[in-house]
């Protein structure tokens, strides 16, 4: 993707996320891969009223080159491309509602368990990673060390939830990387929303998916 295309691409999933109730107010962020750099939605910027022109270019070792300052976040989405390698070309941030709620009690290991097969499928594990203020230099070797893990097991991430502020998403591309917010945060609605709680997909259904679709679980 070349970048006038990417800078238009953040813009549209920004509008398309903010419109539809998935971001809110100034909260959230969005980044592209590019051939000698990235491309960062700006500090404090409302995603529903993004400019391509005014989007934040830095340099491949994080130094800003053009447009307005970029998020604070930087350091963040630098951390994920280095440890996800070719798998992330796009990380988007968010505050999504249901996933933000299911972390104000504690959580141990993954955001959500296996209950539907296209949150198996189109997202995977998605380990809770525990609070820290907004920026905390600290969380990018958290999320890395958990990508690095659930590399090693056979299970690569596509998402990690920050606890109390949101997920974490990341694809070869915006569109793809919005999906796995998409079906992330809908999952999320549903576990929050369920009385009782549903029963995970057991071992067998969860073997089935792998052989037929590749799940990371």
């Amino acid at each position: 993707m070349n970048e006038a295309r990417a800078r238009e691409e953040i813009c549209r999933v920004g509008r398309s996320l903010f419109e539809r109730g998935y971001v809110h107010g100034t909260a959230g962020n969005i980044s592209v891969r590019l051939a000698d750099g990235f491309l960062i939605t700006p500090t404090d910027a409302c995603l529903g009223f993004l400019e391509p022109g005014r989007l934040a270019r830095v340099d491949p070792q994080g130094r800003q080159v053009d447009g307005d300052p970029a998020s604070k976040t930087l350091l963040l989405h630098r951390r994920i491309y280095d440890a996800a390698g070719h798998a992330a070309g796009c990380v988007l941030h968010t505050h999504s509602t249901h996933c933000v709620a299911l972390t104000l009690q504690p959580v141990e290991g993954d955001l959500l368990p296996p209950i539907t097969p296209y949150f198996v499928m189109k997202v995977g594990h998605v380990p809770v990673i525990p609070y820290r203020r907004p920026g905390d230099p600290a969380v990018g070797d958290l999320v890395a060390q958990e990508i690095a893990r659930h590399h090693q097991r056979g299970t690569p991430l596509r998402a990690v939830m920050l606890a109390r502020l949101g997920p974490n998403v990341w694809h070869e591309t915006p569109a793809r990387a919005m999906a796995v917010l998409e079906e992330l945060e809908e999952t999320a609605r549903l576990w929050h929303g369920a009385t009782p709680r549903p029963a995970p997909l057991d071992a067998a259904a969860l073997a089935e998916l792998r052989d037929a679709f590749g799940a990371p679980w």
